[in-house]
């Protein structure tokens, strides 16, 4: 049996834009969604990666099976939903920043349930990574809450939420569903656009500092160019560890986030932590090594349009022309 790094939520097409004249003319399509975005980069770091969803029969989710087989992932665990679309989202940039439509009221990657999940995802899972608009809509929430569940104490837990204000329709539910999956956690990932909806003009490192007693072993904090940080309890209190972004020619911020998170899940995976116990042991000196991976992830993805996170091949080369 082999052991997996696994991947759970939406995933969908993007329509990312062509731009004329400083307008809008079209788009092209690219497989997408947050938490298949990671399960990319973890598969192009080299890592056993499988992901957990449900797409249509439709054009579109046989594209996207194809696409998750292309990278190497293994989709056992990703079902077909006979009826319901493939969700579709529309990619735009307006004030130098990424604004997302969606369409996917009712899609297939929202009624994964608990009953989707073998018993071999259970065995085969050695980390879980959720969250994104997958914990939005449909029983996709319910079912993230219940693998997590199952899994706690046997793999390790990370929770990125990505919030997306703009498709947010019953926030006081989200939040629940939020507090649920933050509980359950052992690594949770957190931008600063993340904490300023979730708590709005709170100090960022006071309010990470503050989840830690809420259930995360670990909080990571990613600033954009003032760099990444991570965030546990030490003998001490909270401990802080802080890596440095890194400086390149920018094209696009879709799938940093995501990139971070795979270059990150993959380090800790090739130190041998991929539990509670040792992320909380774990010399702070290979946290900041972890971090620093992957922050050199998010910046080469950053240096390509769309989400396009980088091979290990790649990610060594750059590393060593950096000097880290």
């Amino acid at each position: 049996m082999q052991r997996r790094l696994t991947s759970l939520g939406e995933i969908l097409f993007d329509f990312l834009p062509m731009e004329a004249g400083g307008e809008v003319t079209g788009f092209t399509m690219h497989p997408g969604g947050g938490p298949y975005n990671v399960a990319v980069g973890m598969a192009r770091l080299g890592q056993p990666t499988a992901f957990v969803s449900k797409v249509g029969d439709d054009f579109f989710g046989r594209r996207l099976r194809r696409a998750v087989r292309a990278e190497g992932i293994a989709d056992h665990f990703l079902a077909t939903a006979h009826g319901p679309p493939t969700t579709l989202a529309f990619v735009a940039t307006e004030d130098g920043e990424p604004v997302f439509t969606f369409y996917g009221d009712g899609a297939a990657d929202t009624l994964l349930t608990p009953e989707d999940l073998p018993a071999a995802f259970y065995t085969e899972t050695a980390l879980l990574h959720f969250g994104g608009i997958s914990l939005l809509r449909g029983s996709t929430p319910g079912a993230a809450l219940s693998a997590a569940e199952g899994l706690r104490g046997r793999a390790l837990i990370s929770l990125d939420p990505n919030v997306r204000p703009a498709v947010i329709v019953n926030a006081p539910i989200y939040r629940a569903t939020l507090e649920r999956a933050i509980a359950l956690c052992d690594l949770l990932k957190l931008s600063a656009a993340d904490i300023e909806w979730l708590a709005p003009g709170v100090d960022i490192l006071t309010y990470a500092a503050d989840l830690l007693s809420h259930g995360p072993a670990m909080i990571t904090v990613t600033r954009g160019g003032a760099g990444v940080l991570a965030l546990r309890r030490g003998p001490g209190g909270v401990e802080q560890i802080e890596a440095s972004s890194f400086r390149v020619q920018v094209s696009d911020t879709v799938g940093a986030g995501d990139s971070f998170s795979a270059g990150f899940l993959v380090a800790l995976a090739e130190r041998g932590a991929l539990s509670r116990d040792a992320i909380e042991s774990l010399p702070a000196t290979e946290i900041q090594s972890a971090l620093r991976f992957g922050a050199a992830v998010a910046a080469i993805n950053c240096t390509r349009a769309g989400a396009n996170p980088p091979t290990h091949a790649e990610v060594d080369m750059f590393l060593a022309e950096n000097g880290r």
